[in-house]
């Protein structure tokens, strides 16, 4: 590299570093206005470097003037292609960028899917998308929490009255005896305990229903035997099942090491009783409830309580889990009735998921099934 050389290339460094400076300075200056001006600045700048190292050459006399002139024209109508460039990629990201403001306003204010698509670049598409998706999740959050308070006013609304009814009972029941107008006493007073028995019981289920849904901290839990569990089950519920004119049994294979489950005895008792008295009570007199308890086949523990209650509607499938949903068409109970509020199949499945399990129902030729799939415990080989 001879002198000449030398000295270009010192003016035409000299000048970018120089022009490169203002440049970065003016950028700064600019930093909070449109993307669009930062662009044209950044556009310009490299012509302006070197325009002005080209002027200088020309004035060392290094470059010709007809020569000059050639290379001017070209940094002219470079930079007019450069500044056509910048102004457009400007207007695009710009563009973008507005569409994601509108989409973020938006989403502060509604759940609907944001009208109209702007073509924009990758990184401003990759925000969209996740702009998307978080509208889709908060919509599905909202008809939860939708769902949620109406389920919770209907429960307020059905337990109100499950308690006000009994309790008007109890009152003239105490009336009566005060005033010395009941002639069966002993009989009053046996009505009396049953419906405090029934007030107790919605009491209790409302209780483990709060317990559940706060999310306690986890229990000791150790290998519960469903089978066993079962068994237990059938042998508390069989007299019931009797006066009910249901007949009540269980089927289990014999190989019980395969049927072992982690979690809480008392929990799953509750769980899967709340299930059996749910079945029996909307079963016919002459009418039967199974249970059965096999592995399913992806290796979990399946428990399903089968009735003759006749089949649940398709529209209330989706509703049988819900608090406070009752199949009766009355929210009264009948004398002598151990219906409860409502909420025992909505406790059963609360229980089953505190218990990585998962809880479904299906109709089945004259009646429904509960079918309760929880994890088991791996055997040894």
């Amino acid at each position: 590299m001879n002198r000449d050389q030398l000295t270009i290339f010192a003016i035409t460094a000299g000048w970018t570093l120089v022009v490169g400076l203002v440049g970065g300075a003016i950028l700064w200056r600019f930093r909070r206005k449109s993307l669009r001006i930062t662009m044209i600045v950044a556009g310009l700048i490299p012509m302006l470097a070197a325009l002005a190292a080209v002027t200088q050459s020309v004035q060392l006399m290094f470059i010709s003037a007809h020569d000059s002139l050639v290379v001017l024209w070209t940094l002219v109508f470079s930079g007019l292609l450069g500044l056509a460039m910048s102004v457009l990629l400007g207007h695009w990201v710009s563009t973008g960028s507005r569409d994601v403001g509108r989409r973020l306003r938006q989403l502060g204010t509604s759940y609907e899917p944001v009208e109209g698509h702007t073509v924009v670049p990758a990184e401003l598409a990759a925000i969209t998308d996740e702009l998307e998706l978080t509208r889709q999740r908060l919509a599905a959050s909202r008809e939860r929490e939708r769902a949620l308070e109406a389920s919770r006013r209907e429960l307020v609304a059905f337990m109100s009255h499950d308690l006000r009814t009994p309790l008007a009972g109890l009152r003239a029941v105490s009336e009566g005896l005060e005033d010395g107008v009941v002639d069966d006493v002993p009989g009053a007073l046996r009505q009396m305990r049953t419906t405090v028995d029934r007030m107790t019981g919605l009491v209790d289920d409302l209780f483990e229903l709060s317990r559940l849904s706060t999310a306690p901290p986890p229990r000791r839990r150790s290998a519960v035997s469903l089978r066993e569990l079962a068994e237990d089950v059938v042998g508390e519920t069989c007299e019931h099942a009797r006066s009910e004119g249901v007949a009540l049994s269980v089927s289990t294979p014999a190989d019980d090491d395969r049927l072992a489950v982690h979690g809480d005895a008392d929990e799953l008792t509750r769980a899967v009783t709340n299930l059996v008295g749910n079945a029996i009570r909307h079963t016919e007199r002459g009418g039967a409830v199974k249970l059965t308890v096999d592995r399913a086949d992806d290796g979990r523990v399946r428990l399903a309580v089968t009735d003759g209650c006749g089949g649940i509607p398709a529209d209330d499938l989706e509703r049988v889990f819900d608090i406070g949903w009752r199949g009766d068409q009355q929210r009264t109970p009948s004398a002598g009735s151990t219906g409860g509020g409502g909420l025992g199949l909505a406790i059963a499945r609360g229980v089953v998921e505190s218990h990585a399990g998962s809880i479904a129902v299906a109709n089945v030729e004259g009646g429904c099934a509960f079918e309760i799939d929880l994890p088991a415990i791996p055997t040894s080989p």
